[in-house]
């Protein structure tokens, strides 16, 4: 199941505010389920599109002032509104976040657009009890 939040800031409104106060003030409105969250910019375009196992603990290190790349503040500074979307588990946020990276192409979003680290779903057939284990990359082992 999922659940959609979107507390938006006004649109094309000059002074309202971006980066860091915009993102603070979304860890009240979420929990700290498993989800997916967008970054959007002043014009409602995605930034960046992430997972998260604990929404609220991920979007609070976003939250910080300090202590991120040049990349990461640049995209914190355009942030003027975020969207949030909860899972059930992490690997329906996993899935989520990678079907969003590719039919949103967020500007901030690099690795998940080269193929070769795309996340993986595996079922292993060698068992009475198939397997289901998650990861990204390139993988040996055969599986369904």
């Amino acid at each position: 199941m999922l659940k959609s939040t979107n507390s938006s800031v006004p649109i094309g409104d000059a002074l309202a505010p971006v980066g860091h106060e915009v993102i603070k003030g979304y860890l009240k409105t979420i929990d700290n389920s498993p989800g997916v969250y967008r970054m959007l910019d002043r014009e409602s375009r995605v930034l960046y599109v992430g997972k998260a196992r604990n929404l609220r603990a991920r979007v609070s290190n976003y939250a910080r002032p300090s202590g991120h790349n040049g990349r990461i503040s640049r995209m914190i500074s355009m942030t003027s509104s975020m969207m949030f979307l909860t899972t059930r588990t992490e690997t329906e946020a996993l899935l989520l976040e990678q079907n969003l990276i590719k039919q949103l192409k967020p500007k901030f979003n690099v690795l998940l657009r080269d193929d070769k680290s795309f996340p993986n779903i595996l079922v292993t057939t060698n068992h009475s009890f198939p397997q289901i284990k998650k990861h990204r990359g390139a993988k040996k082992e055969q599986g369904t």
